[in-house]
């Protein structure tokens, strides 16, 4: 859950609040507890200077000190009373005609000294018991502490509260990041009330971002759509042409080669044009899934080994099937009645991309394994490059060095014509090395 996530900015908000209240806390604790301490202190000194003023009174009339003053030589005296006399001598610049001394023992030993001579080597002392204020000041304390977690269990949950607000904004604004990443382009954090603050400020931003990306993008796939359909005309005129050169010639038969790749580069970006626009719907059939891809590698001429487990998970394998000599059978296939609610069409565009790249790319041998729902191709080359397993395929970039590295169109217009169908498609590298990709018609719900 969101709100308990100790990681959240509410609670990292309410931590720092929480840390400002302590710090507030410990300050005011601090000097209150000090002006305490030094008043008990004050109040300690000057009991004991009263005392001992109306005992030099009552010794000055009798001779005699009071029943509950002590009269000590200086040996008698405690040695810091004794070094308080000592220090400020009666009589001497800055002398006083009393000393003091508090004596601190822990924990129930707490005594205000105090001392005057009265001739000779004769003091009279007097002893205050400091109990009081030192129970009064640990009250104190006591009530700072009790005062500092109440407030805390005040403070914490209402700036976690307070904080909602923001959060409900940056949550829209990662959830709208999202769905742009996603693919809807129109989506838009757009405005939050009359709030002017660096959050809005960041939408805005955002927003604008969104925009001018989905004008780039439109401008790109105009372009591409625009390119292919000029492109069209006077490739079919090409085509047309090349049909009536001779059929034994080399020369021909190498135009023809490559009028074909120009004419599936074309059909390639037509369909992608398509793709960006939104503009393909799968029309769904229950086909044999085994027999419709044993069927299409036989059609794409290359020398690609199938492989249909069939329903009952018992493993059907023929051991190296030419696509070009594969026969009715689906490329030799069995256990393929399984039926698979899927778009025909773009699954064979899907299994021709994947098996012309593996082969393009790849090395032999190429396998096809359909396993219910699930089509695995995988070759066993060099693998996908790593920008390619984390970033997916992209447009425009082949696997030859000298243009790059990529794979192409085809795997674009794989994954699009996947998304049509609502299927995975996923690239990785095979445990015993060669790419793998697995389209799962049938993927585990999100």
């Amino acid at each position: 859950m969101d709100f308990l996530n100790p990681r959240a900015l509410r609670w990292k908000i309410a931590a720092l609040a929480a840390a400002a209240c302590c710090a507030v806390a410990a300050v005011v604790g601090f000097l209150v507890h000090d002006a305490t301490r030094e008043r008990g202190l004050r109040v300690g000194t000057d009991r004991a200077t009263t005392r001992l003023t109306a005992a030099e009174r009552e010794f000055e009339r009798t001779g005699e000190a009071p029943a509950d003053i002590d009269v000590r030589s200086r040996a008698e005296l405690p040695e810091p009373l004794a070094r308080d006399l000592a220090d400020h001598p009666v009589g001497a610049p800055g002398g006083t005609a009393y000393a003091t001394w508090y004596d601190v023992d822990p924990p129930n030993w707490y005594w205000m000294w105090g001392a005057a001579a009265v001739g000779g080597d004769r003091y009279l002392v007097v002893r205050e018991d400091m109990s009081t204020e030192v129970r009064s000041l640990q009250l104190l304390d006591r009530s700072i502490v009790k005062s500092v977690l109440a407030a805390l269990l005040v403070v914490v949950p209402l700036a976690a509260l307070a904080t909602e607000p923001i959060n409900r904004r940056l949550r829209h604004g990662a959830r709208t990041a999202r769905r742009i990443a996603d693919g809807d382009l129109d989506a838009r954090i757009g405005p939050a009330g009359r709030a002017r603050d660096e959050i809005t400020e960041m939408a805005s931003a955002v927003d604008h971002m969104a925009t001018a990306l989905q004008d780039k993008l439109e401008n790109e796939r105009r372009f591409t759509a625009d390119v292919a359909h000029e492109l069209r005309t006077p490739l079919m005129g090409l085509v047309t042409a090349a049909g009536l050169l001779p059929e034994d010639d080399e020369a021909a038969a190498l135009v023809r080669d490559r009028l074909r790749a120009l004419s599936a580069l074309v059909e390639d970006l037509l369909e992608i044009s398509r793709l960006d626009a939104g503009a393909e719907r799968a029309r769904l059939d229950p086909v044999p899934l085994g027999d419709l891809v044993a069927d299409v590698v036989r059609r794409t001429d290359t020398d690609t080994r199938v492989t249909v487990e069939p329903d009952d998970a018992e493993e059907a394998r023929v051991p190296n099937v030419d696509g070009a000599s594969a026969g009715a059978r689906g490329a030799g296939a069995v256990g393929s009645t399984g039926l698979v609610e899927t778009d025909p069409r773009r699954v064979e565009r899907i299994v021709v991309n994947l098996v012309a790249n593996a082969h393009r790319h790849g090395a032999g041998p190429v396998e096809v394994t359909v396993a219910g729902a699930r089509i695995a191709v995988r070759d066993h080359g060099p693998g996908f490059p790593p920008e390619l397993l984390a970033h997916g395929p992209r447009r425009f970039r082949t696997g030859a060095s000298e243009r790059g590295r990529g794979h192409g169109l085809g795997l674009t217009v794989a994954q699009g014509q996947a998304g049509v169908l609502g299927a995975r498609l996923t690239f990785t590298n095979a445990p015993g090395g060669g790419a793998l990709a697995t389209l799962d018609l049938a993927p585990p719900p999100s």
